[in-house]
């Protein structure tokens, strides 16, 4: 939505980009309506109402959070006020106007600019309390600190509300860096850019801006069927090994080591290559048990896929054993996360993540041993 549209009450004018949230805290604490009305509008629970107005509540200790609601809310104010002094029939000529950016437009264009900024290493938003402007540094390796970008005070406050940015050190002086979602909504947005720009190309292809936030590229090696490697650009979100692999140990170094997550990349390749997934993912116990594998893969069957990939994982999954299997093909192969094994296995929490780096070891070796398997270099 762009532009300015009118709160539930219809005593106030909002910006079009306002979270919903602050939508909610602000037709209760500005505009005096009951969360239950609140509540009977939106069509949900008054209780939940209550949760976002509190969740609302407990930002202001952010100052921009702070001063963006406190001028809404005052625009709330003044605009109830103004309606009291009228009959209730005669409606109001000209809504009140929050002294905030109004439009969608002015704030996603600054956010293309400033959140590519704030995405770079040590890179930092600073704004002072007697600033209109909020000025973007990045820190060097020699400690110098070097000006990237300026922003507008106005569209720092919309960053805030939207849960872009948030504080990392407040004071007269204070400093804000970029949050999760904010890397997420710079990422529907280049998406957005992508998709104009390919649209006479891509006229059947649904936009999927929000596919586009949960997607992290980046370069894998694949071997060719001539022996060569050839680095392939994937979506390393998609596998939750690839995030594993991105986590550090208490030593400070990653998890998984890279030979580790090839292995269980190439276990997933022979997998797919095999097209067992539509099929073992409804029944797929029996294959780990082995007592009667054969029977549900016979090569006589539509999308079995071939043989030999499949003959690669039985050897697999039996070389490794009942549990270390389990919880390497449910990651690896099924793309589960770890928490959603545990429970499916029955296991504690945070027990998977060793046994499945016990189970990657013990693939790995099994690749050694039978292939040869030495796992490709990434530079």
């Amino acid at each position: 939505m762009t532009g300015d549209v009118t709160n539930s009450s219809g005593q106030a004018v909002y910006p079009g980009w306002l979270p919903e949230n602050a939508r909610n805290y602000l037709d209760h604490v500005g505009c005096g309506t009951s969360l239950r009305d609140i509540a009977r509008r939106k069509g949900c629970h008054p209780s939940t109402i209550g949760r976002r107005v509190r969740a609302v509540e407990a930002r202001r200790e952010d100052p921009l959070v702070d001063e963006a609601l406190t001028a809404l809310q005052a625009c709330c104010v003044s605009s109830s006020e103004t309606i009291n002094q009228f009959e209730e029939h005669l409606p109001m000529t000209a809504p009140l106007r929050p002294p905030l950016v109004s439009d969608d437009t002015t704030v996603n264009r600054e956010a293309r600019r400033i959140l590519r900024r704030l995405c770079e290493k040590e890179a930092t938003l600073v704004l002072a309390q007697d600033m209109d402007k909020a000025i973007v540094l990045r820190k060097g390796s020699d400690g110098s600190q070097t000006r990237t970008a300026v922003l507008d005070r106005k569209v720092a406050h919309a960053f805030a509300l939207k849960d872009w940015i948030q504080t990392a050190k407040q004071g007269r002086v204070s400093i804000y860096t970029i949050t999760e979602a904010g890397k997420s909504a710079l990422k529907r947005l280049i998406e957005e850019d992508r998709k104009r720009r390919r649209a006479p190309m891509e006229m059947a292809e649904a936009a999927t801006p929000f596919l586009a936030q949960h997607q992290t590229w980046g370069e894998k090696p694949v071997k060719q069927e001539d022996g060569t490697i050839r680095k392939m650009r994937i979506n390393l979100a998609e596998s939750p090994l690839a995030m594993l692999a991105r986590r550090k140990g208490a030593d400070g170094k990653p998890f998984l080591t890279m030979d580790l997550v090839q292995a269980g990349e190439k276990l997933r390749e022979d997998f797919e290559r095999a097209q067992m997934g539509p099929r073992v993912a409804q029944n797929w116990d029996r294959f780990l048990t082995g007592g009667d594998r054969g029977s549900g893969f016979s090569d006589g069957g539509i999308g079995e896929g071939p043989s030999a990939a499949r003959d690669r994982v039985a050897r697999a999954v039996d070389d490794m054993g009942p549990g270390l299997a389990d919880v390497v093909m449910r990651v690896c192969c099924f793309l589960e996360g770890l928490e959603s094994a545990e429970k499916r296995l029955g296991w504690s929490a945070r027990s998977g993540k060793i046994v499945l780096k016990i189970g990657l070891q013990r693939l790995l070796k099994h690749y050694n041993e039978v292939y040869g398997f030495v796992p490709a270099s990434l530079d």
